[in-house]
C-alpha cells in the first residue's frame, strides 16, 4: 500500500484515511521515531500501512503541527532553468546540462511554516522536491524511481539581489536564508502517484495563481536528474532534490514577496502548502 510519512513534533508519523499514527508506537518499536531512519526503510512502510485500518489513530490531521518531513537532509540540490518558460523569462539559454546549485539544509521550514522576508527582492518558486529514499552511485535513470522515497512539494524562496551579487552569480547564498526552504506536507510515495513524471502544480500569492505547469514540462525529468546527480555525488537517504521552477515567478514582473503575503503551493496527488511571509526580526 502507498504511504504519506509526516514529522509532528519531532517524530515520524503515517497519514491513513485522516488520522495520524505514530510510527514508533503503531509498529511496536521495530521503527524509532526518528523521520530520517524511516525514510531509509522506506520500503518497509508500505506494509505498516496495510496494518493500521485495524487500530485507533493517535489524533487527526492537523497540518500546522507539522514539520519539515525530512529534517536533517545530507545534501539539498537545486535544478535552476529545469523548465523552457521559466528559462525565457529569465533571459537564459535552455542549459545543454542540468544547472545545479546547493542549498543548506538550515534553510528549511514546515509545510505552514512562516517565510522571513529578508530582503526587498524575495521570490517564490513553486517546486516539486524529490525525496532519496535508497542511496547509490551511477544509478541508471531506468532504476532511479527505484531509489526514490517518494516526493512532497517545495518552494524554492530566492532573495534575488543576493543570487544575483558578484560574477559568478551567488544561487546558493541566494536561495538558503533561514525558512526559505519550506516542504511538506508530507513525503507521498511514488506509487500513489498516477504519474511520477506528469504532475500539476501551482503556486498562489494571495489568493492569485501566479505559476501553473505540469512536471512533465521538465527540461531534464527526475529519472534524469537522478542519473546526473549520482554520477557525481554518491546520493544517500533523505537527500533532496528541488527540481525547478515553472514560469511565473515575481523577478519576471518586478513583483516580490511582502510581510503578510501568504504562499500557497499545490501539487496534484501531494498536497498543499499555505507559507505566511512575514518581516524580519527587527
Amino acid at each position: 500500500m502507498s504511504f504519506r510519512l509526516a514529522n509532528q513534533g519531532g517524530r515520524a508519523v503515517l497519514l491513513s484515511g485522516g488520522g495520524v499514527y505514530d510510527l514508533e508506537r503503531h509498529t511496536e518499536g521495530a521503527f524509532s521515531p526518528d523521520s530520517m531512519a524511516a525514510i531509509a526503510r522506506h520500503s518497509e512502510l508500505h506494509a505498516v500501512v496495510g496494518r493500521l485500518d485495524a487500530v485507533e489513530p493517535d489524533g487527526t490531521i492537523d497540518e500546522s503541527l507539522f514539520a519539515p518531513p525530512v529534517p536533517t537532509p545530507q545534501k539539498i540540490y537545486g535544478i535552476a532553468l529545469n523548465y523552457s518558460a521559466h528559462a525565457a523569462e529569465a533571459n537564459s539559454d535552455v542549459p545543454e546540462h542540468p544547472s545545479v546549485f546547493g542549498v543548506f539544509p538550515s534553510a528549511l521550514t514546515g509545510p505552514t511554516g512562516d517565510i522571513v522576508v529578508w530582503g526587498d527582492t524575495t521570490d517564490w518558486e513553486a517546486e516539486l522536491v524529490v525525496v532519496m529514499g535508497t542511496g547509490g552511485r551511477d544509478i541508471a535513470p531506468s532504476d532511479a524511481w527505484s531509489h526514490v522515497a517518494g516526493v512532497t512539494c517545495g518552494q524554492d524562496v530566492s532573495e534575488r539581489a543576493v543570487q544575483r551579487r558578484g560574477n559568478p552569480a551567488q544561487f546558493s547564498m541566494g536561495k538558503s536564508f533561514d525558512t526559505h526552504a519550506p516542504i511538506g506536507p508530507a513525503i507521498v510515495s511514488v506509487d500513489s502517484l498516477p504519474d511520477p513524471d506528469d504532475l500539476e502544480l501551482s503556486c498562489h500569492v494571495n489568493g492569485e495563481r501566479r505559476q501553473h505547469a505540469r512536471t512533465s514540462e521538465m527540461i531534464f525529468d527526475v529519472p534524469t536528474l537522478v542519473a546526473y546527480l549520482s554520477s557525481i555525488t554518491t546520493m544517500v537517504p533523505g537527500d533532496l532534490i528541488f527540481t525547478g521552477t515553472p514560469s511565473g515567478v515575481g523577478a519576471a514582473s518586478r513583483t516580490f514577496l511582502q510581510p503578510g503575503d501568504t504562499v500557497t503551493t499545490t501539487i496534484e496527488a501531494v498536497g498543499t502548502m499555505t507559507n505566511r511571509c512575514v518581516a524580519r526580526p527587527s
